[in-house]
């Protein structure tokens, strides 16, 4: 067991906010929730009513002392939790059954800097943001922001393409005609820049690599598997990460020079890619179900964790393209998004 001070707990609700907050190895889940003033759902604090039941998808803990009503053996076998009971000994990631506001929080607003914006291509500029209070936001790799646009009274919703333990924050955002945060990009912004955005938010995150990975991208849907891949370079994975990025034309690539930078620091990691135009330079001409194939997917032999991130059109194109193939993936995380203001965020299991 670790010796560590305290330990970060994630508190995912069920409204997308996820909270963080500090726990010792020697208080419960649920005592250390009260003292941040986060009213996780609870009753009985003894293990014997099951009101705070949850579900742990990352680290390991102490179960603590609880009777068979409140949580069965099988129940325990499958990740579900007592934060009333639970100590931890290293960091988690839990579902709270509840919604945030039920739990008296919510997102959290921070302030920032614009620090850099670099077009990579005409469909494609990104940002990089110096958070003023960086020491203070966390968030899990995959997760995503609302970012006030300047100027306007909008907001628009970004995953992060940076890892949690950069300095910077970095955002990829395609360019759309007419849209408030591509105007506002290609037009005005400037380093120096100040802007507010809330979160983190969302379900679709890297969970603990138990078993190989498969990550599929669709165009700017790249943004939140560059977050994951950042963390699995400082803490390599035990088994292989395969990864898909496909898009529609060649000047839509981007990060094809960071991709092979994990390739020679991730060990295990590998990645292919593909372009949908028929003109285009790429070896791999079409969409990414053109390069997912049994062999890639294990035949179904391994059990295998997928994410998914990408338009509603190639999320369900790749959905059921693995369901053709007959294989059913031990775990399947998937984000759609659009240009739109807010995105909504899906996890399937």
């Amino acid at each position: 067991m670790s010796t560590r001070m305290s330990f970060q707990v994630a508190l995912n609700f069920e409204d997308g906010i996820t909270r963080f907050i500090e726990c010792r190895p020697d208080e419960t889940v649920a005592e250390a929730s009260y003292q941040a003033r986060i009213n996780i759902p609870l009753d009985c604090r003894d293990g014997a009513c099951g009101t705070c039941k949850s579900v742990c998808e990352s680290g390991s803990y102490d179960g603590g002392d609880y009777i068979d009503e409140a949580l069965s053996d099988d129940e325990a076998a499958a990740g579900y939790c007592l934060p009333c009971q639970m100590t931890p000994h290293s960091d988690l990631v839990l579902c709270i059954p509840s919604t945030s506001a039920a739990a008296k929080t919510g997102a959290v607003t921070h302030s920032a800097t614009v620090a850099a914006v670099k077009r990579h291509s005409p469909t494609t500029v990104e940002f990089a943001l110096d958070v003023d209070d960086r020491h203070t936001l966390d968030f899990l790799p995959g997760q995503y922001v609302n970012i006030a646009v300047p100027g306007t009274d909008q907001a628009r919703s970004y995953s992060f393409s940076s890892g949690p333990a950069q300095r910077h924050i970095s955002f990829l955002v395609r360019i759309v005609d007419g849209g408030a945060m591509s105007g506002y990009l290609t037009e005005r912004a400037r380093v120096g820049d100040r802007l507010e955005f809330a979160g983190p938010m969302g379900s679709f995150y890297l969970r603990d690599v138990t078993r190989p990975a498969l990550l599929l991208a669709g165009g700017t849907g790249l943004a939140p598997l560059l977050s994951m891949l950042e963390d699995m370079a400082r803490k390599p994975p035990a088994h292989p990460v395969h990864l898909l990025y496909g898009v529609t034309t060649d000047q839509d690539l981007v990060h094809l020079d960071t991709l092979e930078d994990y390739a020679e620091v991730i060990p295990g990691f590998t990645f292919d890619h593909c372009v949908a135009d028929p003109g285009s330079t790429a070896r791999n001409k079409g969409f990414v179900t053109g390069l997912l194939d049994s062999a890639t997917l294990h035949d179904g032999d391994v059990d295998l964790d997928v994410y998914l991130c990408g338009p509603p059109a190639m999320v369900e194109a790749v959905r059921g393209h693995i369901a053709s193939l007959g294989v059913t993936p031990a775990s399947f995380h998937y984000e759609k998004f659009t240009p739109a203001a807010v995105r909504q965020t899906v996890k399937a299991a």
